[in-house]
């Protein structure tokens, strides 16, 4: 597991920078999509539950009752999966709906830039951008981990996570150009924003050095498994919804399903 880490830590690095990709998109480019932007976000919350559900979950189960027995290992898989949710929603509670940008609010330029004064715009972005990053911290935990346990499921969650990022940039962005007329600004601060997954990566790292055993994997594999559930319930499809109709995103989420069922087969 130890030769995984370089592989794990980079595809955190590439994850949580994809905010800088919701940056170019409203900064560097004329044409935007909202209903692409709404199915990619429904396919990443496809892959998301998929894996969790499917695989994450059921490795978790599997190590535990191994090691348990069948009735505890089953309690504390289930206990784990909750407890993962928990720590992502009392993350949510913690950060101000105004300020967070996983709260469903609008995103488009046009409309921010009517709506407060530079001032206001400056504090906007610069309060997402710390929003994003405390939501960003245990999500780096779980890319990292999971790339460490499996690098070919640590990928699909990558790949998930970054198209989730993709709006968070554009939360950061949006504001700071507004209040400063500077492109390089908004686009530093977007990317800054995401550096909070490697930060996550690497306490993860030594959560796994320290504290590493059998049963602590599987109570972090199912921890994972429902901050990620949380995460496309709570956060992806809502923006998608808000982006874009209502059936692109759901065939996304059909897509994203679908395409991870059918890559398990050739695994």
């Amino acid at each position: 597991m130890e030769g995984n880490f370089w592989l794990a830590f980079s595809l955190t690095v590439v994850a949580g920078l994809s905010t800088a990709i919701g940056s170019a998109v409203v900064l560097f480019t004329k044409k935007f999509s909202p209903r692409f932007l709404a199915a990619s976000l429904g396919f990443s919350a496809g892959v998301m539950i998929f894996i969790s559900l499917v695989e994450l979950y059921g490795d978790a189960k599997e190590s535990l009752i191994n090691l348990f027995g069948e009735s505890k290992g089953d309690f504390i898989t289930l206990l784990s999966f909750f407890g993962g949710i928990a720590i992502i929603a009392i993350i949510d509670y913690l950060v101000p709906s105004y300020e967070n940008p996983h709260e469903p609010g609008e995103l488009s330029i046009k409309e921010s830039k009517a709506r407060v004064t530079k001032e206001g715009m400056m504090r906007l972005g610069m309060m997402s951008a710390f929003a994003i990053g405390i939501h960003n911290f245990p999500e780096g935990i779980a890319t990292f981990v999971t790339a460490m346990n499996d690098p070919n499921m640590g990928l699909s969650i990558a790949i998930a996570v970054g198209i989730h990022n993709i709006p968070e940039g554009i939360a950061v962005a949006v504001p700071i150009y507004y209040a400063t007329q500077s492109k390089g600004k908004a686009f530093f601060h977007s990317s800054l924003s995401g550096l909070a997954e490697p930060i996550g990566a690497i306490v993860g790292y030594f959560l796994l050095s320290f504290l590493f055993d059998e049963s602590f994997m599987g109570i972090i594999l199912a921890g994972v498994a429902g901050i990620m559930v949380y995460i496309s319930l709570d956060e992806l499809l809502p923006t998608a919804e808000k982006y874009g109709e209502h059936h692109p995103a759901i065939i996304g989420v059909i897509a994203g399903m679908a395409v991870m069922g059918g890559s398990m087969l050739f695994l």
